[in-house]
């Protein structure tokens, strides 16, 4: 089946920054040919914390350091998120995320189409958000079979079939 028309999708990828998760959509994404424009917050660590007072400048105490850096940072995440078609907010298993929590609401609040990207163990954790999203995904490649039928139209080979194989 052909693509939908000539859009081209633009997907915000919202969470966890300490796995190559991102890299690996990008890939399956440019292996496919979908016409699909990834955006993301700042993924380094340490440019994200510092930005507002790298910029601003500095302040005398680390709540104000993270007040200023959070709503430059927000200056991003939230135009990106606004001009996004569909929202992937990946929960890592390894640190606490509450900033990818806040995006999802966020991304639910504007009314996004929303996937969720973890491992099953924090289902129960996370159920809530996974009530929000439109689908819940445990690996990056499901990611990109996802985004492949919405904008194709095209499945992949039945899991079934392949394990027959």
């Amino acid at each position: 089946m052909s693509q939908t028309g000539t859009q081209n999708w633009t997907v915000y990828l919202s969470g966890e920054i300490h796995t190559d998760w991102r890299e690996q959509i990008a890939e399956g994404v440019r292996a496919k040919n979908l016409p699909v424009t990834l955006v993301s917050p700042v993924t380094d660590h340490a440019s994200s914390d510092e930005c507002g007072v790298r910029i601003l400048g500095d302040e005398e105490s680390n709540f104000w350091t993270d007040h200023k850096g959070a709503k430059v940072n927000a200056l991003r995440t939230r135009t990106l998120m606004e001009r996004s078609d569909i929202v992937v907010v990946r929960f890592g298993d390894k640190y606490k995320q509450w900033n990818a929590a806040f995006d999802a609401g966020y991304a639910a609040a504007l009314g996004k189409s929303i996937i969720t990207l973890h491992d099953p163990a924090l289902t129960h954790a996370l159920k809530e958000v996974d009530g929000a999203a439109m689908a819940v995904a445990s690996e990056p490649g499901q990611i990109v079979e996802i985004l492949d039928y919405v904008i194709n139209g095209a499945l992949p080979a039945s899991r079934r079939a392949a394990a027959a194989e």
